[in-house]
């Protein structure tokens, strides 16, 4: 952020943390008392505060009146800006308590729509095996949160299931799973050993929600348009697992990677092929398009490294077709 909005005209550093925090929560809550009870101050303290932030700026960041509370055009553009510091401070306490535990290096890495487990397990074994010396740190966060990271220097690496990142930012092509239909057992699909896509969209569904899982939703969006006909989504979930939870209540079925079913813990969940070639999901390696650090050269050779994985079958065991009653 810029120098000007830390000091006043005499050069002296006004701004403290406190400020910071209490803009957040009134920007977040539009509500001055439902933000002094989320910091647990008087709102008396809280109003002061945003006060002396605004005289510090030189800016009004919020209008209120006794029925509403809204930002200012400044008070929106400070809310982008303010989060990045916070997370600043904290890499820079994780960088410090890394050295004192004896780390030389770092790696902030983002993970987005739900990527691979066997791969990524894989590629954090050899990490520490030939480079145990670098703290690895890993972030879970939205594509769009991860892109903007990249540029905002919080993250060195991220993976996603999107190339669609923008300028700036380099996308490659890293590792390729198959998409199957996570299938509740016992399911009259189960009759096929390749499930014709027009089947799948016969029945309820349970996909991930693009908000949360963008580049994920996005491709399988993409193998659902193959068929003129609209997907009847019973549920839209934030996460893989619960997705398969669902699968295995027989609430709808899934779609997701072979590998990411094959980890799922949910008994009662059979992995079926589509039918015809088998579509991809792909994850990408996402890096600003600037010239790599050592360490993090070192990492990307190691993701070209990893072999994929063998399909694996899930974890309710697959039944004989043939033995499966008729639907």
């Amino acid at each position: 952020m810029a120098p000007e909005l830390y000091k006043n005209f005499d050069g002296k550093l006004d701004m403290e943390l406190r400020h910071l925090r209490c803009f957040l929560a009134v920007a977040e809550e539009l509500h001055f008392a439902r933000a002094a009870e989320r910091l647990h101050i008087e709102q008396s303290p809280l109003s002061r505060a945003i006060k002396e932030l605004e005289e510090d700026l030189g800016v009004q960041l919020f209008v209120r009146n006794t029925r509403s509370t809204r930002l200012t055009r400044a008070g929106k553009l400070f809310q982008e800006h303010v989060p990045r510091i916070f997370a600043a401070l904290q890499q820079a306490r994780d960088s410090v308590k890394a050295a004192a535990n004896g780390y030389d290096g770092q790696l902030r890495i983002a993970l987005s729509d739900g990527i691979t487990p066997s791969h990524f397990s894989a590629l954090l074994s050899l990490c520490r095996q030939e480079e145990p010396e670098v703290e690895i740190r890993l972030f879970e966060v939205p594509l769009s949160q991860q892109i903007k990271g990249l540029h905002d220097d919080l993250f060195d690496v991220g993976f996603a299931q999107s190339n669609e990142v923008g300028d700036g930012v380099i996308a490659e092509p890293v590792w390729n799973d198959p998409l199957m239909v996570a299938v509740p057992a016992r399911h009259p699909l189960l009759t096929y050993k390749r499930i014709p896509l027009d089947e799948v969209l016969r029945h309820p569904l349970v996909l991930c929600d693009p908000q949360v899982c963008e580049g994920h939703a996005r491709q399988v969006a993409r193998v659902l348009r193959r068929v003129d006909q609209e997907p009847l989504v019973a549920e839209q979930v934030a996460s893989l697992d619960l997705m398969m939870a669902l699968v295995s209540a027989g609430f709808a079925l899934g779609l997701a990677g072979a590998s990411q079913i094959a980890a799922s813990r949910e008994q009662g969940v059979v992995a079926r092929l589509l039918e015809g070639r088998s579509p991809m999901l792909t994850t990408y390696l996402l890096r600003l398009n600037v010239e790599p650090s050592q360490t993090l050269a070192r990492f990307i050779e190691r993701v070209g490294a990893i072999e994929p994985p063998e399909s694996k079958r899930s974890t309710a065991d697959e039944p004989d077709p043939e033995e499966e009653p008729e639907p």
